[in-house]
């Protein structure tokens, strides 16, 4: 029987110590849920070890099988460009998939929610809180209507209202939407950062939170975070498990 392919989780990278902190700590919690998985980390810009590295090493292992899974959200361009063109220079003795984007997932909906209980709303709140769901923004037309699309979604489990909102690349920002679900008559108003990690723009973020009542902390290494990847990880190695006879 072939070896569980190992599974490359591919972050973008930030000059903020925090971003690679809260990486390897959401990688630490994969490792805990499947303890027989190798689970590696790669960087696509400022951080080390970068993506090309790691797969140049496993490959000098003799590893041959890989799922390299972005730690994004969307279908940008990071996505849909950059990794590829990562995964293409590696060494050619690797059989790489790539699998999907974290988002959309009810799981990280489940995650969000949990997020914003921690930061002191409770399922009482529900009703009558109206939440902006921030995300980093993106000038990719599919990325931005998955996050308003998901804020839809979001809507209809109960709350006031849910409002997309954009620290980049895309309006609304974030103040702008708290004070648009303000002037609806919601009762409380919360900000939910759709991001995994800290950095530039979650700071952005909390900044255009400072007249909400509630900002919630970024996803980071929340439990179902971490069952959202291993799903995507099991998606994309199953075909190519099938491939090699395994």
């Amino acid at each position: 029987m072939n070896k569980k392919p190992v599974l490359l989780v591919i972050a973008h990278g930030s000059r903020d110590p925090r971003h690679a902190a809260t990486v390897h700590a959401l990688v630490r919690r994969v490792r805990s849920r499947r303890p027989g998985l190798r689970v590696e980390t790669g960087f696509l810009d400022f951080n080390v070890p970068s993506v090309q590295g790691v797969l140049e090493s496993l490959a000098a292992e003799g590893v041959q099988d890989v799922v390299a899974l972005p730690l994004l959200l969307t279908r940008a361009f990071h996505a849909k460009a950059d990794i590829p063109a990562v995964l293409r220079d590696a060494p050619p003795r690797l059989r790489i998939r790539q699998a999907e984007v974290l988002g959309p997932s009810p799981l990280l909906l489940q995650a969000l929610e949990r997020r914003l209980y921690e930061a002191g709303l409770t399922p009482a709140d529900k009703s009558s809180t109206g939440v902006v769901l921030a995300s980093a923004g993106s000038t990719d037309p599919e990325a931005i209507a998955v996050i308003a699309d998901i804020a839809r979604e979001w809507w209809h489990t109960g709350w006031c209202a849910v409002r997309p909102a954009f620290a980049s690349a895309a309006l609304p920002r974030t103040e702008d939407a708290v004070r648009e679900l303000r002037s609806l008559g919601c009762s409380k108003i919360a900000v939910a950062p759709y991001v995994l990690a800290p950095g530039f723009l979650p700071d952005r973020i909390a900044r255009g939170a400072a007249e909400a009542d509630v900002l919630a902390d970024v996803l980071g290494p929340a439990p179902e975070v971490a069952r959202v990847l291993l799903e995507r990880y099991d998606a994309a190695r199953t075909p190519m498990l099938t491939a090699v006879g395994a």
